[in-house]
């Protein structure tokens, strides 16, 4: 059945898993959370690798006896991300952000002729990332990239490269040419804060033509 999992003295709900009558008979022997794993089929000991155990204080059970409520007392973040709840993002600010970042990125492309090559759009919006560093504008979607630090950016990186991914299998291409300059965008300013340049892309790319 559900466990949903919730700090015992802030209340916030930390993180939702799965026990069996198993897992939950090891939580009351251990006074710490046992779940089970229903893609691996087996029980894991929450924090026994990590160190961020969950000390139970209190387990209640709801009205249709069908879900477990653990109140604990947590050693660390709960999410495997390193976020201290596993409900970190709202929906309305994820869709916020990336009109943002949609709005942002259609301001630049206003600003490029529509003859220019590929590498000089790389090149106009990368030197536009460096300026969005320097300055920090307020309400700019990559300030807040910035901001935010080389967590945050590499994380952005991994989910469009997991749209690009699931935008390759569905219909029509337009998703998938979208997905993919939202990719390449989020690529650029990755390279921006590690101070990698385009032309250091290119002279890597050179070295591999044969």
């Amino acid at each position: 059945m559900p466990a949903v999992v919730q700090d015992y003295q802030t209340k916030e709900v930390l993180m939702v898993a799965y026990v069996n009558e198993q897992s939950l008979n090891l939580s009351l022997k251990k006074g710490e959370t046992v779940f089970y794993s229903r893609s691996r089929q087996e029980l894991w000991h929450k924090g026994e690798s990590s160190g961020n155990t969950q000390e139970i204080k209190e387990i209640y059970y709801d009205c249709d006896q069908d879900t477990i409520l653990f109140m604990v007392d947590p050693a660390g973040p709960a999410c495997h991300t390193g976020e201290n709840s596993c409900f970190y993002r709202k929906i309305a600010e994820e869709t916020e952000a990336k009109a943002e970042k949609m709005m942002e990125m259609q301001q630049q492309a206003q600003s490029i002729e529509t003859d220019f090559k590929i590498d000089q759009v790389v090149d106009f919006l990368y030197d536009l990332i460096l300026q969005r560093k320097e300055e920090r504008p307020e309400e700019s979607y990559t300030t807040y990239l910035f901001e935010e630090g080389i967590d945050k950016i590499l994380k952005k990186v991994g989910e469009e490269s997991a749209e690009v991914i699931i935008a390759s299998k569905n219909d029509p291409d337009q998703e998938l040419v979208y997905e993919t300059a939202d990719l390449v965008y989020h690529m650029l300013v990755l390279l921006a804060e590690k101070g990698i340049t385009p032309d250091q892309i290119r002279e890597e790319l050179k070295k591999r033509h044969k």
